[in-house]
């Protein structure tokens, strides 16, 4: 049974759930840094159920109404069954076609569903507010071709070294910006009057973000997370990043990823983050995300996770008896 055949059962059903995430209180205003800076500080999570563009299945539709969000609750959680872990987008897709989700990966013994956090609700149908369709905009034909010989490169030569892994299989970071949600998806945002730093619980990777109107970085410096710099417009604070590295890698965007984040806080429980991402030898026009993150009481733990993490040795002794068993 599918969502929409889902809402006339659901709604008599949940009543009265609380404020659906970005719910905001009539005049209230962001406290205020002992600077006079908005105090966006604390542990922020992104558990949003809500996909990063829009399914086929609510297509020309910007936003679900509370109706439509408490029948996607039900249907969500007829949808998780008892099996592995939903990473992703999984569990939000089985709930629109009223199915049962089913790993991506059962055939390693994955994590199971109780290690992933439970999912927060809003009335968005897609992360993506910009372009209007909710879809990431088209490749531009070169950037087609690499992702073709990317991919055949990647089946020949799945594991020859461990530089063919990806850097987050690698423990090294899961780089910048981090849109998945539901696994390792907080946040913890400290300030001072200069700088502020953005440190993700994903590989524990930390930004440090100037707001004192520092230049960029030459163009010849290259990091894995770019170069951040920020400014506030009104109560939201404005960051600049630019200067990727070519290992850097954001759904096959590099060294030529700009990167525009805007962090607003808007309510005691919710801080608006938005990431406008440009890269003209990848995409044929701009994007932007918009993802309500949730205040957290508790604190965020190390991610326990090192280049000389275990599994590389048995990812590279794995395929070297696969090459044997070919003859190679």
């Amino acid at each position: 049974m599918r969502l929409k055949v889902l809402m006339a059962v659901g709604v008599a059903v949940v009543v009265g759930v609380a404020p659906l995430v970005g719910a905001q209180g009539n005049g209230w205003t962001a406290p205020r840094t002992s600077d006079g800076q908005p105090d966006l500080q604390g542990v922020w999570a992104n558990n949003n159920i809500t996909p990063l563009e829009r399914p086929e299945a609510w297509a020309g539709k910007a936003e679900l109404t509370d109706e439509e969000v408490a029948a996607l609750r039900i249907a969500a959680a007829n949808a998780v069954g008892d099996g592995d872990a939903l990473f992703g987008d999984q569990l939000v897709l089985a709930a629109i076609e009223g199915i049962e989700a089913t790993s991506y990966d059962p055939t390693t013994g994955n994590y199971n569903q109780f290690w992933i956090a439970n999912r927060d609700f809003s009335n968005q149908t897609s992360l993506i507010i910009d372009p209007p369709d909710g879809q990431v905009p088209d490749l531009v034909p070169e950037a087609r071709e690499r992702f073709r010989e990317a991919a055949e490169y990647g089946r020949a030569h799945p594991a020859d070294s461990y530089t063919d892994r990806p850097l987050s299989e690698r423990c090294v970071t899961y780089g910048v910006p981090r849109l998945g949600a539901g696994y390792n998806s907080y946040y913890q945002v400290f300030q001072s009057k200069d700088y502020v730093v953005i440190l993700h619980e994903m590989n524990h990777d930390a930004r440090v973000i100037p707001l004192v109107g520092l230049p960029h970085v030459d163009d010849d410096v290259r990091q894995l997370h770019g170069d951040s710099r920020g400014h506030w417009e009104g109560d939201t604070l404005v960051v600049e990043t630019k200067n990727f590295s070519k290992t850097a890698n954001f759904r096959g965007s590099s060294d030529g990823l700009h990167m525009i984040e805007r962090l607003t806080r808007e309510s005691p429980e919710v801080l608006r983050y938005e990431v406008t991402l440009t890269d003209s030898s990848v995409w044929t026009k701009p994007w932007t995300v918009s993802i309500p993150l949730v205040y957290s009481e508790e604190p965020m733990f190390e991610y326990a996770c090192h280049e000389g993490n275990i599994g590389m040795e048995g990812i590279l002794a794995g395929h070297r008896a696969e090459e044997r068993e070919a003859g190679q």
